[in-house]
């Protein structure tokens, strides 16, 4: 068979790891869907220097394990390569999520504003405490159903971590072109950001067991914590 007759970037498109290419300045003259969201979380300055740290030698390719987290990716290798200096490639691994073995009990997930929900927490954190509150949110995100006292318990442990700062900021937005597969069913994911000068890690534990086991990814950082909250609709 003509390998030229093939349509190689159709296939590249549709892989679930992130594919990029960078020319000699730095600058992305390709890269595939993949790539493209993994970009809402880490500059392209930052991926080009991890290309150009971790290439060969000379001319070719090099393959290395390690570990990498940009919010939700997570990736195990990298793989980088270049034929001459006017282009280099750059390939990253993603770890499999671990499938959720419980079983969903629908009957507690109800149909619920998670924007009324949020706001409810919110007043509940303020009556015994001071801190300076901003709250930024999406209004026209959609009802989902959800398990609305787990909700509530994750969001007063998570607010609670921030406690001891001057001022908080809360961010929910829909994230665009994320999904997550719920049942054989394609589901929005809503992200949630919860962030200030500083945090307790105490509650870190409990906060990632009430998360997971409502499928809610959960990202900590020194200064914040992010939630992404599948919006299942049926």
């Amino acid at each position: 068979m003509n390998s030229e007759s093939i349509d190689f970037r159709f296939f590249i498109e549709c892989d679930s790891n992130p594919f990029i290419i960078f020319n000699s300045q730095g600058k992305i003259i390709y890269l595939n869907n993949t790539a493209e969201l993994l970009l809402g979380h880490v500059t392209q300055y930052e991926l080009y220097e991890i290309a150009l740290g971790y290439a060969p030698q000379s001319f070719g390719s090099k393959t290395t394990l390690l570990e990498l987290q940009y919010a939700i990716f997570t990736f195990f290798a990298l793989s980088v390569a270049y034929e001459d200096e006017e282009q280099i490639g750059l390939r990253l691994y993603q770890k499999p999520r671990n499938e959720s073995r419980r079983v969903l009990e629908m009957d507690q997930y109800t149909p619920a504003d998670i924007n009324a929900l949020l706001e409810a927490n919110i007043t509940f954190f303020k009556l015994q405490n001071d801190n300076k509150l901003s709250l930024l949110v999406d209004q026209d995100l959609p009802l989902c159903r959800i398990d609305q006292n787990q909700f509530s318990k994750l969001i007063r442990k998570t607010l609670e971590t921030f406690r001891a700062s001057d001022a908080i900021e809360i961010i929910l937005k829909l994230l665009i072109g994320e999904y997550i597969i719920i049942k054989e069913k394609k589901e929005l994911v809503a992200q949630l950001i919860i962030k200030a000068n500083g945090r307790y890690s105490a509650n870190d534990r409990d906060i990632k067991e009430i998360a997971q086991s409502n499928l809610i990814d959960c990202i900590f950082k020194e200064r914040s914590i992010e939630l992404h909250i599948p919006m299942i609709r049926d």
